[in-house]
Formats: structure tokens, sequence, C-alpha cells
């Protein structure tokens, strides 16, 4: 198969920072935001100048998020077929105003502006930061955020009537605090692979469920399970062939699904499977410092679940840890740590995530 491809041409409802361009005039754009634009401006250039090449695909970088950081190839027509399964599932039509508030080295960023080239979305760009709503009084109709973005955005959250949360879990603190927020709040599922989100659910629905709300899939894609639990996607609008994760998953119908965990971290103890992410999200209600959940090797159980917690060390604590842990109801029996250690400081991956591995080695002999 030649690897030439005949870029589409912008869809004429295309507008970047307000103003239309044809593909010629975006390829002088790029070269402009590459030669003198600020660092966000000049990962836009490129991305776009690597978008207008006639080639097939265009490589990416996947984020680490979930492993170590890969390059990939991505086909062009499968970034526009998620394109348009986005729009979809969405509702997002042409002359959708929206905002890139994410790195475009990133396949949510790049994403974000094949929609816009594709779909004729008018989309304005800021640099990416922490507080994206911060300095904005414009209302858009859809944008995409992290949850510490999300997290850092809830007093103006009126600015978009759209919004989808990815590159990490949400906490179940966070959810409580979108409860009243007018905008549709959507977290999603996906990776690079397959050219962003393939599943995703409403963070604040109107209708109060007391059971956990499954993933939704976007058109044109099918799930099952391999021998593990784990998630198998096959989606031949955004991949050559089905892609094997390493997510423990649920299936509740063809269409939907529950995430339980990732594999690697799940704890056999006793021959009860223990998934910590899980635990956590329980945790969560009365834990208010930093905390996770990991195991140890156990004579009689195989492994032992053990729960570590950010604070100094105190036994009045410790037993109020305990007591309280013993009072969450939604905690099954298995899922009470067999012992809590109380941590001054956790050990941090350069950009501040909990380093669990090494925590683990330096405090527990």
């Amino acid at each position: 198969m030649p690897n030439t491809y005949k870029i589409p041409e912008t869809h004429p409802e295309f507008r970047l920072n307000k103003r239309h361009f044809t593909n010629a005039e975006l390829k002088q754009v790029a070269l402009s935001y590459i030669k003198e634009g600020e660092p966000y401006e000049q990962q836009i250039g490129s991305f776009l100048l690597d978008w207008l090449k006639p080639t097939s695909y265009i490589e990416v970088q996947t984020s680490g998020s979930t492993g170590t950081p890969k390059k990939l190839r991505l086909k062009k027509q499968h970034m526009i077929n998620s394109a348009m399964a986005t729009s979809k599932f969405f509702e997002l039509p042409a002359t959708t105003t929206a905002l890139l508030c994410l790195p475009a080295e990133y396949i949510a960023g790049k994403m974000m502006l094949v929609r816009a080239m594709f779909l004729g979305w008018d989309l304005d760009t800021i640099p990416p930061s922490a507080i994206p709503l911060d300095n904005l009084f414009k209302v858009y109709d859809f944008a995409a955020m992290t949850p510490f973005q999300l997290d850092n955005s809830i007093a103006r959250l009126h600015l978009v009537k759209k919004l989808i949360i990815g590159g990490g879990a949400v906490s179940p603190r966070l959810r409580k605090m979108l409860i009243d927020v007018d905008s549709k709040i959507f977290e999603t599922y996906g990776m690079t692979e397959t050219s962003s989100h393939i599943a995703a659910k409403r963070l604040n629905p109107k209708k109060k469920f007391k059971k956990a709300r499954p993933f939704k899939l976007m058109p044109n894609v099918s799930i099952s399970q391999d021998d593990r639990g784990c998630l198998v996607v096959k989606a031949p609008n955004v991949l050559d062939e089905e892609i094997v994760t390493n997510d423990v998953v649920e299936i509740v119908t063809y269409k939907k699904f529950l995430w339980k965990g990732r594999y690697d971290n799940v704890i056999n103890s006793g021959g009860v499977k223990l998934f910590p992410e899980q635990i956590e999200q329980k945790l969560n209600s009365v834990l208010d410092h930093r905390f996770f959940v990991t195991s140890m090797p156990d004579e009689s159980l195989g492994e032992r679940l053990i729960l570590f917690v950010e604070d100094d060390f105190s036994e009045n604590t410790l037993e109020e840890l305990k007591e309280q842990i013993d009072n969450i109801k939604a905690l099954d029996k298995y899922e009470k740590p067999k012992k809590i250690y109380l941590i001054e400081k956790f050990e941090e991956t350069p950009n501040g995530k909990i380093h669990r591995e090494n925590t683990l080695k330096s405090k527990v002999s």
C-alpha cells in the first residue's frame, strides 16, 4: 500500500483563533508558530506541519501513564474517523465553539485540532495550564481537560457546556463537587492507539445512581474479554487490529462495561482478587491525606493488603483510622487493610505522582 495520502481540505466552517484557513494557509500559520510562537504554539505548529504532509500516518508519543512512553504510528484516516465518532456521540456539529487547553504534544491535544479542521469547529487555543479557565470570559460548547485541570476549574465550569476528562482517574471527592454543576461532564476511556477515547460516561448525571455507572462505547466499537478478564477492543474505524488491554473490566452489555482496575495491580489475598483502585475509591470517603493501597507477601494469604497514609506517626491517628475504615459499609471484609502504615512523606515520581514501589521499598523492611 503506498504511503501517500490526500489530506482533506479544511472544513469551510473551520476557525483557528477566529480565522478560517485553507490547508495551504494553515501551513504558513504552522511555520510562523514554529518560528515565532510560544512553546505551546510551537507544538501546535509541529503537529499541523506533520498533518499536512502527504503521508498516510502520523508519529505520536504515548503519555506513559500506564507504561513506558513509546512512539506509535497512527493513520490519519483513523484520526478523522475518531473525530467523526466524537461529533456523533457528543452531538457536536459544525460551528461548535471549542477550547484547546491541552498540549498538542500528546493525542488529546492533537485530536482537538483534527476535530476542528475536519468537523468545522471554531477552536481557540490557550497555553496549557493548571487553571485553564481563569482568564476566560467566553462560553464554549466543548473542551477537554485532565482531572487536575478540572479540579482547579470547578468555580468556572459554567464557561464550558460539554467537557470531557481523560488522562487519569477522577477521585470521589472531585465527583461530589460536580453534582450540582450544570455543564455536561464526561469521563472518557481510551488510549493513544485508539486516537483518543472509545468510550465515555457522564460524571454528573441528572438522575442519581446508587451503583457505579458503566462506560458506554462510541460508534463502531465492540469489546470482549481475554482469559484474565481484561478488556479487548475491536474498532475497525480507528484500529487495524484488536487491542488487548491490561484493564480488568466487567462487561454489562455489548455496549457498556465497568472498569475495575489494572491487571498489573491486582492483589491475590487468600484466593480473593482485590483491586486497589476500587478499594481506594471506597477509602476516599474517610481519608483526607494522600494514601494508597498495596500488598506485602504473607505466608498464609500469599499477599496481604496494606494501606499507606501520608501523615505523621501517632498511635491515636492509627486507632482513629482503623475505626473509620471498619465503619465503611461499602468495604468488603477482604478489602479492609491488614496493616496501616503512617509515612511522613511519600516517594514521588518526577511529575509529582506517588511512587508506590519506592515508598514500599524504603519504608517497610
